[in-house]
């Protein structure tokens, strides 16, 4: 067949796919109408996209099509869900092989979860085995954490080819960050930000309604959408005005002290406050789940980043009242820390406690208890790092109370109303802890120096 036959063939097949997909995920039609096709490009048996084309091959489309007419349905849409979750503008300053891999890891394992006849055929042993390591560290499977999953293995390059084979379905070549038009790149994920959002609340409509399907898809995309956190000004919220020692620049009048050193030579009319109001942690509850869903590594991680910021002294007094607990179904540990050197020695000598099932009502009790005896003087909150798949207290308690997680939590959890969900990825915390490092002089605390879990 000739060749311009194969173009035109492939381009009715596209076509076909893109009305199948419309059909049966109406939630995805502005995603659907996003790419404008095109053969070409540079690609040769596959399907490429730089956010803005999709271009395609006849021959592979005819074939693809031949074999097998829900292969192409699931190609066009796993190209989709990379432009959706903004794959291709994540990939500067990342092992190439090791994102793209992850990439389409993530991708795959949306589409084995979405049960629709134009999406069958793509159930393969070694996808679902990968799958499930992944799932042990992490609850969803974001681009993100299966490259640090990747990263953590350091498979050998026999391994990595094994699993690009199995996963392998586009063409990522015209992902290459160091040659595009910076603009243009900008415009481009802006614009799939725009409809990845739009198909956010199309999905949340749908589910209200309690329509099947889309689950797979939600999950992810409230993860890419995620604004960024600010870990360190989030932890200023738990704060309390205190006096400090300290020149108030703001409540002194500059005109009247350099008048009288003018008048005088060298006496000013007024002198600078010696004390400000500032807010700062005293009274303080930091909660670890150590269950056995919670990764021991990520808990080190968690807990040498909120020191690093909780040490700044803008943040931290010299006395404080803070109690760090361990809970799975029970707290297992309450350590008093009064100072930045208990601190620095728990920090130091940290050991996770517990690996039963998770139930939060024991923490909340036990805050309760320690409150009826006159430990803390102005609890403002508390602050519990887990996974989100707990048993939660079904009454709101007398302070705030915010929930830490890592990773997006699955939608079969359900937060009571009352609780701060605070999502912050491991390098929003790092970020953070870095910062507050910065700002006040101090080096900051290298996560490999501290004790293994």
């Amino acid at each position: 067949m000739a060749p311009k036959d194969l173009t035109a063939i492939g381009l009715e097949i596209l076509q076909t796919a893109r009305n199948e997909l419309y059909l049966n995920l109406p939630y995805l039609d502005v995603a659907l109408c996003s790419l404008d096709f095109q053969p070409g490009g540079g690609v040769t048996l596959s399907l490429a996209t730089d956010g803005e084309t999709l271009y395609y091959d006849g021959s592979f489309l005819s074939d693809r099509y031949l074999r097998s007419r829900t292969a192409v349905d699931r190609a066009y849409l796993h190209v989709l869900l990379h432009c959706m979750l903004r794959h291709l503008w994540k990939k500067r300053g990342r092992a190439p092989e090791l994102w793209d891999l992850a990439c389409d890891v993530a991708v795959e394992s949306i589409l084995d979860q979405l049960d629709y006849p134009c999406l069958a055929g793509g159930f393969v042993p070694a996808k679902q085995k990968f799958y499930g390591q992944c799932r042990a560290e992490m609850p969803v499977l974001t681009a993100e954490g299966i490259y640090r999953h990747l990263l953590r293995l350091d498979l050998p390059a026999y391994e990595v080819a094994r699993l690009q084979r199995a996963f392998l379905v586009d063409d990522h070549g015209l992902w290459d960050p160091d040659q595009q038009d910076q603009e243009q790149q900008k415009q481009r994920e802006e614009k799939w930000q725009g409809v990845s959002e739009k198909t956010q609340t199309g999905l949340e409509t749908v589910l209200a309604g309690q329509a099947t399907g889309g689950e797979a898809v939600l999950e992810q995309i409230r993860v890419a959408n995620r604004d960024d956190v600010d870990y360190r000004a989030f932890l200023r919220r738990f704060a309390v005005p205190r006096e400090v020692m300290a020149v108030d620049g703001d409540a002194f009048d500059y005109i009247f002290y350099t008048y009288g050193l003018q008048l005088y030579g060298n006496m000013p009319l007024v002198e600078p406050p010696e004390t400000k109001e500032e807010k700062r942690i005293e009274d303080f509850v930091i909660a670890v789940d150590t269950s056995m869903s919670t990764s021991g590594e990520l808990v080190r991680q968690f807990l040498a980043c909120t020191y690093a910021i909780l040490r700044s002294t803008e943040t931290f007094t010299r006395k404080v009242n803070i109690r760090i607990l361990q809970c799975d179904d029970q707290v297992r540990s309450d350590t008093p820390i009064h100072d930045l050197e208990e601190l620095k020695a728990y920090m130091e000598n940290f050991q996770l406690v517990g690996g039963s099932a998770t139930d939060f009502r024991p923490v909340f009790d036990h805050v309760a208890k320690l409150r009826a005896e006159g430990a803390f003087t102005s609890l403002r909150g508390l602050v519990y790092f887990t996974d989100g798949m707990g048993i939660y207290p079904q009454k709101r308690p007398p302070y705030d109370t915010a929930f830490v997680l890592l990773e997006e939590p699955p939608l079969a959890v359900r937060m009571p109303p009352w609780a701060i969900r605070l999502v912050v990825p491991t390098p929003a915390l790092e970020r953070a802890a870095r910062e507050a490092a910065e700002q006040d002089g101090m080096d900051l605390i290298d996560l490999d120096e501290l004790p293994q879990l």
